[in-house]
């Protein structure tokens, strides 16, 4: 029979927050309708990264997140739940899975970036996840959460289902997960047709 993993006073938990259609994709073919970023979405990510101490993300969202988010917290004409993700992202420690990325290519995040080699990855997040401290969140970065996932090191999915059918497109998991879920909770927002729905990994 299924069951929680286990947990203690130290344990940190992984938790992958993503959006994605009704049909089950992350994204959708090119030129095709794309996922709604509604403000559901930004809000629910700026309440994720509250609760949480470290960024954990592969190089191509770490790459997308450092391109767009650093400026936006002066940007007048960006919302609150904008202005907070961008300031909650430039202070929170980052940890990148990436074989490729230097330190060069981490500016303006240098001092809040820490980068894993993938081979070193499992056990650098097993180690992270033993120690003390909060959330370690996952935004994006399917190929790594779904390795994860697969190796046991996943604690909740959050997925926000965006009120769209993309017909094809990338997969929200690369695989069928070994072990089953739970689900822990779903939430609506006022004025908003997305649905969040929490699951508990089970093991």
């Amino acid at each position: 029979m299924s069951s929680p993993r286990p947990t203690d006073a130290t344990t940190r938990r992984v938790i992958v927050s993503n959006i994605v259609s009704l049909d089950g994709y992350v994204a959708g073919p090119p030129g095709g309708p794309p996922l709604p970023i509604a403000d559901a979405f930004d809000a629910y990510n700026a309440e994720r990264l509250r609760a949480a101490d470290t960024l954990l993300v592969g190089r191509t969202s770490y790459d997308m997140f450092r391109g767009y988010w650093p400026p936006v917290q002066d940007d007048t004409d960006a919302g609150p739940a904008q202005h907070e993700i961008s300031r909650l992202n430039n202070a929170i420690e980052k940890v990148v899975v990436s074989d490729t990325l230097t330190s060069d290519e981490t500016t303006p995040w240098s001092s809040t970036t820490r980068i894993v080699a993938r081979s070193a990855a499992h056990e650098t997040i097993a180690e992270l996840k033993r120690g003390p401290g909060r959330d370690i969140l996952v935004l994006g970065s399917r190929t790594l959460w779904n390795d994860l996932l697969a190796h046991d090191l996943v604690d909740e999915l959050h997925l926000l289902i965006g009120p769209v059918v993309l017909g094809g497109g990338t997969p929200t998991f690369a695989a069928p997960p070994r072990g089953s879920m739970r689900l822990l909770a779903t939430r609506t927002w006022e004025g908003s047709a997305s649905v969040l729905a929490t699951y508990e990994i089970l093991t």
